[in-house]
């Protein structure tokens, strides 16, 4: 623990307190805790929790550990609020603890999950939800639909307790605003805690009745492969964006004018893709397109890059091919899709005039068309160590002067909507390549076409 800040090390024992709080009243004589219930769910969470410290699993096990909820949650609903509170305390001891310091995590989740379990086993007791849950015998149903009121109610109390206490636990050793630190934590948690809490509400009603615990672990097998499958996804989506994290730093390393201006891409590709009604997945792999837009420009001379004067006709030649060249770094990547042609194809012009091949009008990808815009307005309102960003308004009206004939006018009005709405906070920050003044652009042929008048149009971009 002496790897843990000072703050967040006394929030852990205050916790910790808590929890031991919590549970006393069950380990005192003559307080008639249901011992074998008690003894059966700890064990089948630590079951539960156990395989996570197993080589042959690794990280294949659900979610990380102290994190199956749908047991804890009937045992919320089965037990008194010190009973059910005991029920996290083994499993969260010896789940898997992947990062440092050991010793405080394990402390910690062996002291939050017992008090969100209590407060959620008095709101179901408080509602008179183990009444509701029937029994054994034909005269003691489970009084459907009420039950579900006290135990909806309960899994977004668990939701609530759960999320304040990670938040406070942020803030605690990160020193970060509480109110930054719970952003976002209660939406994305509160979804998925329901289900679990609906999940140990059944197994719960089929503990109490005539079928007994055994019929109640026919809802756990399934919940627990779930919850495996959701993991599955999720740690291939962060190996997605840790592969995309590593390919835009090798181009911020290389380039280093370019810090910056990949993520802000992605952004303003994102807007417009939300404003055109795109599906979420659609919009993800478009943002990695704007991210990615110039990752080729690892094929280009460094020198060629960081120079500080006008490029000759051949440096802008090699310039001109890192769209070709990112295409066959991303080429083997599958989850990218349309990214691919989005990196290709993002210096093509509506007029045909735009490299690498010339492409015109709706044969250029729709990605790779969302992307030029967004690469062109980052372009024009980022700040350059010899001139100060545009304004975004004089950048919009920039590009709907070029809408038509170097962009696609669809594309440049949903950006202005989407600024409209939400503004562009990004904007104001500096570095991006050394991107101004018109270039002579190839056509097909490898003929320069005219310099546009443009200043949406660059030489490095």
């Amino acid at each position: 623990m002496r790897a843990t800040r000072g703050a967040a090390r006394a929030h852990i024992l205050a916790v910790a307190l808590g929890a031991a709080l919590c549970v006393l009243p069950a380990l005192r004589p003559g307080a008639g805790t249901p011992w074998t219930t008690l003894g059966l769910l700890a064990g089948l969470y630590l079951v539960c929790e156990l395989p996570g410290r197993c080589p042959f699993f690794g990280s294949s096990v659900p979610i990380g550990a102290g994190s199956f909820f749908p047991l804890l949650l009937a045992a919320a609903f089965l037990l008194p609020p010190p009973a059910a509170a005991l029920v996290a305390v083994p499993g969260s001891l010896v789940g898997r603890v992947e990062k440092p310091p050991a010793l405080a995590r394990r402390i910690w989740r062996a002291a939050r999950l017992p008090v969100t379990v209590w407060a959620t086993s008095s709101v179901h007791a408080l509602l008179g939800g183990p009444a509701a849950l029937g029994g054994p015998g034909p005269d003691r149903l489970p009084d459907l639909p009420y039950a579900l009121l006290p135990g909806c109610a309960a899994a977004l109390v668990f939701s609530l307790v759960l999320t304040a206490l990670d938040g406070s636990i942020l803030a605690a050793a990160e020193q970060l605003p509480l109110r930054r630190a719970w952003s976002g934590l209660l939406p994305r948690s509160v979804g998925p805690h329901l289900v679990h809490g609906l999940a140990g509400l059944m197994m719960a009603i089929l503990w109490n009745s005539s079928y007994g615990p055994l019929a109640a672990l026919f809802v756990l097998l399934p919940m627990y492969i779930s919850c495996w499958v959701f993991a599955q996804y999720h740690r291939e989506h962060a190996a997605h964006r840790a592969t995309i994290r590593a390919l835009v730093q090798a181009v911020d390393i290389k380039d280093a004018y370019t810090r910056g201006h990949s993520e802000r891409v992605g952004h303003a590709s994102v807007l417009i893709a939300q404003e055109l009604g795109m599906e979420r997945e659609r919009v993800e792999v478009l943002r990695f397109a704007g991210i990615l837009h110039d990752i080729g420009k690892l094929g280009v001379p460094t020198r060629v890059l960081r120079k500080d004067g006008p490029l000759t006709p051949e440096e802008r030649r090699v310039i001109e091919l890192h769209p070709e060249y990112g295409h066959e770094i991303v080429r083997g990547i599958g989850f990218l899709g349309e990214a691919r042609a989005a990196i290709l194809h993002h210096h093509e012009r509506l007029d045909g005039s735009g490299y690498p091949y010339g492409l015109s009008g709706r044969r250029i990808p729709e990605f790779a068309r969302v992307v030029a815009v967004a690469d062109a307005f980052d372009a024009m309102t980022s700040t350059r160590s010899y001139r100060p960003g545009r304004p975004v308004p004089a950048a919009v009206e920039e590009l709907k002067r070029c809408a038509g004939t170097q962009f696609d006018p669809r594309m440049v009005r949903a950006l202005a909507r989407g600024l409209e709405r939400h503004g562009w906070s990004a904007s104001a920050t500096p570095v991006t390549a050394d991107e101004a003044g018109p270039v002579p652009v190839p056509r097909a042929g490898g003929v320069p076409a005219p310099a546009p008048a443009s200043g949406a149009a660059d030489r490095r971009r």
